[in-house]
């Protein structure tokens, strides 16, 4: 086989990889040319294929059920190849603007060394601030919060102070459930003490995280929570260091 003839089988390799793509992406498709395409992907096993079945999450298709199980059926195809996938993943969770579905794929193939590496590298990528579309931070900052980890609230607690609600109240929710007191009750007692802080929301998360996780307001601080803690809630004790508590429901 002479040079030519191994260059033109790898040209041919690539177009049939880039069609195979082009056509695991195609909204307008039926769903079984779409799944030919998407075993095709699987076979070749290259990164590129990987990549490009990772695109398919990236694409509603307008039949809810066949959408689901596409999505499915890549998802169970990428996690039996396991970490050998991860440089594809990454490079996709880069490029993305949703990232759920390649989350919960990262989630279930690197190692929580690996995952939590990753995770920082992408949340490096969107720091706090202004963003147009907040979905990214806000599906990273959900999926840290189901991370037990002592390295998760330093990355999460930055995001306090995004100009966007619905990214700091992802900050709160995460705070909270990785229920470390140590780490999240002053951060968050910042924030609800916080003049800036217009989310009626956000206080109310805080003040329940505190008053479910049984977490210590100090002394210090107890003049600062009362002014803003919401109405649903009190501080107890009287005097010196208090727990936040839920004021019981008005008799009728």
């Amino acid at each position: 086989m002479g040079i030519l003839d191994l260059f033109s089988k790898q040209g041919r390799t690539e177009r049939a990889r880039a069609g195979n793509i082009k056509g695991a992406v195609n909204k307008w498709a039926q769903s079984a040319d779409r799944f030919r395409n998407l075993q095709a992907l699987r076979d070749d096993g290259s990164e590129e294929a990987i990549y490009g079945l990772l695109r398919r999450f990236g694409m509603m298709y307008d039949k809810t059920i066949e959408d689901e199980q596409e999505k499915d059926w890549v998802f169970e195809v990428l996690v039996e190849k396991g970490p050998t996938i991860l440089p594809s993943l990454k490079k996709y969770l880069v490029a993305a603007e949703s990232i759920s579905w390649p989350l919960r794929l990262l989630d279930k193939v690197a190692d929580r060394e690996a995952e939590l590496a990753t995770l920082k590298d992408i949340l490096e990528r969107h720091e706090p601030g202004y963003e147009r579309d907040p979905t990214k931070k806000i599906q990273l900052l959900n999926h840290l919060g189901g991370l037990k980890d002592k390295s998760v609230p330093p990355l999460v607690a930055p995001y306090l102070a995004d100009m966007d609600e619905g990214v700091r109240y992802a900050a709160v929710e995460a705070l909270v459930r990785q229920g470390d007191e140590a780490a999240g009750a002053g951060p968050l007692l910042d924030q609800l003490t916080k003049a800036e802080e217009d989310s009626l929301r956000i206080r109310l998360q805080i003040a329940e995280g505190f008053a479910e996780l049984g977490w210590t307001v100090p002394a210090d601080r107890r003049e600062a929570v009362l002014k803003f803690l919401p109405e649903a809630f009190k501080l107890a004790p009287a005097k010196g260091d208090g727990k936040v508590e839920k004021k019981p429901p008005p008799k009728d």
